[in-house]
């Protein structure tokens, strides 16, 4: 890609992304963390209608009478778009491939983020930490993002989401939203031919979640769960290079590819569920500003309750 294409594609993911970015999306995301009061402000002495539970016992019992810890409600959240561009991202079986589908996603977040005022964060990853740009605001640090989801290029070719969230955690002091952009598709470890390092992401996503927020977004094209009727097909993996010839005219070999990542969604489903994390799946061939703004309005509604 050029510089001038370059340019072009940051342009027209800015006005699709501002197009995206209502007041309703604005804020949409946020954590449950947001305002929940994490910083210390004073020790105040205990009025009727404070909450007990703030009671400082230690400077009570010294006092002789209730003192509360009185908090500042957290204004600013830092929000992390961890987006995977190993080398199944680069597939596409329509007019956009995964990571031009990360990258519009990522840019309607970051803009979302910046219109509330909140610091935002980038890390992509392959089987390594490709690149991290820590947390600012503003209009040209969103841009930058958009820049380098379109035009890095990354060193290896495999997946390795234990190793991003390791990172992450390592590197966020302070509690943070944390957004997953993935297809999670592993399969191989990295370019040296070492073996599969993902086997672990789904404990690892729910111990990450612990200490942050985590939201999943999985980015799914149609063509991985359904074959074309199109003869002898060739199918490359593009993390391992393995190739695997099909003959798509069969109506039992279409079935059976179908049945199988059928099944692999299923358990993807099983096991992300089982560790508390939330997650949307996106269809690349479908527009994705809608689906998402339901999902974190009906995700708010879900942690006020």
């Amino acid at each position: 890609m050029t510089a001038t294409e370059l340019l072009e594609s940051v342009r027209r993911i800015e006005v699709r992304t501002n197009r995206h970015v209502n007041d309703m999306m604005v804020g949409a995301y946020l954590s449950h963390f947001k305002g929940r009061g994490m910083d210390f402000e004073e020790l105040r002495e205990y009025v009727p209608g404070d909450d007990v539970r703030a009671i400082d016992w230690n400077v009570t019992n010294r006092m002789g009478r209730p003192f509360v810890k009185s908090f500042r409600e957290e204004r600013e959240l830092a929000v992390v778009l961890a987006v995977d561009i190993s080398a199944s991202s680069a597939f596409g079986s329509g007019n956009r491939t995964k990571r031009e589908f990360a990258a519009e996603i990522a840019a309607t977040l970051a803009v979302s983020a910046a219109k509330n005022g909140d610091k935002v964060a980038l890390l992509l990853f392959t089987d390594e930490v490709e690149l991290f740009v820590p947390a600012r605001k503003g209009r040209r640090h969103v841009l930058r993002l958009v820049r380098e989801l379109l035009a890095f290029q990354p060193r290896h070719r495999g997946t390795d989401i234990s190793g991003a969230l390791k990172f992450l955690n390592h590197v966020l002091h302070r509690r943070a939203i944390v957004f997953l952009l993935t297809d999670f598709l592993h399969s191989g470890g990295s370019d040296t031919g070492a073996p599969p390092r993902s086997h672990d992401f789904i404990a690892k996503l729910g111990l990450t979640n612990v200490r942050h927020d985590i939201v999943c977004l999985h980015l799914h094209d149609p063509r991985e769960s359904a074959l074309p009727e199109a003869g002898l097909l060739t199918i490359e993996d593009a993390e391992t290079g393995e190739l695997l010839e099909l003959d798509s005219k069969s109506r039992a070999v279409r079935t059976r590819f179908s049945a199988v990542n059928a099944e692999r969604l299923a358990e993807l489903d099983r096991r992300l569920i089982r560790t508390g994390v939330d997650t949307l799946r996106l269809n690349t061939a479908e527009p994705f500003a809608p689906t998402l703004q339901r999902f974190f309005e009906i995700r708010r509604g879900r942690r006020r309750g």
